[in-house]
């Protein structure tokens, strides 16, 4: 399949795309954007991010879709990972919004960034960057790796084990 001319210049560029961990249950007074991390998602949060660390990646750059779980795992992720940089948010990452507008932005942040965001936003955005039609769906806290549009591997959140990632 050729690359899709509108995807950014991605050379050289890895992306590792994670999704929030596990949320508290649906609370009557919080929405969806205001959910925080469970106990159990900041432990598996911190587990999967200690498997990250021992790959001694190096990140550049995170950004972050503005809904409380994504920026909670960012943080923990960077901690973790001892990143002193800002982990911005990027509202480009908001469900409904086209992945090639976060996509333009990502591609501008370094070698290395890592992504933090929901579902389907990220699966969208994977498939975007990787010119498929379709990218397999992340679960809570885990990590998928693009290298220069290409899919890598990923991080099974519940096993911790490194997998290689294929996509259709």
């Amino acid at each position: 399949m050729t690359a899709n001319p509108s995807t950014p210049k991605l050379a050289a560029v890895q992306i590792l795309l994670i999704r929030h961990g596990l949320t508290v249950e649906d609370q009557p007074r919080l929405s969806d954007a205001q959910r925080h991390l469970s106990a159990k998602g900041r432990k598996v949060v911190r587990s999967v991010a200690q498997v990250v660390r021992g790959l001694s990646v190096e990140p550049d750059a995170f950004v972050v879709c503005p809904h409380v779980s994504a920026v909670q795992t960012a943080e923990l992720f960077a901690e973790q990972l001892d990143f002193m940089g800002e982990v911005a948010v990027l509202h480009a990452l908001t469900s409904g919004i086209p992945p090639h507008i976060a996509a333009k932005d990502i591609a501008q942040r370094g070698q290395l960034v890592v992504v933090v965001a929901h579902e389907p936003t990220l699966s969208a955005l994977g498939a975007f960057l990787t010119a498929r039609p379709a990218f397999p769906p992340l679960r809570p806290a885990q990590v998928s790796v693009l290298q220069d549009g290409r899919p890598l591997w990923f991080i099974h959140p519940e096993t911790l084990a490194q997998d290689r990632l294929l996509i259709a």
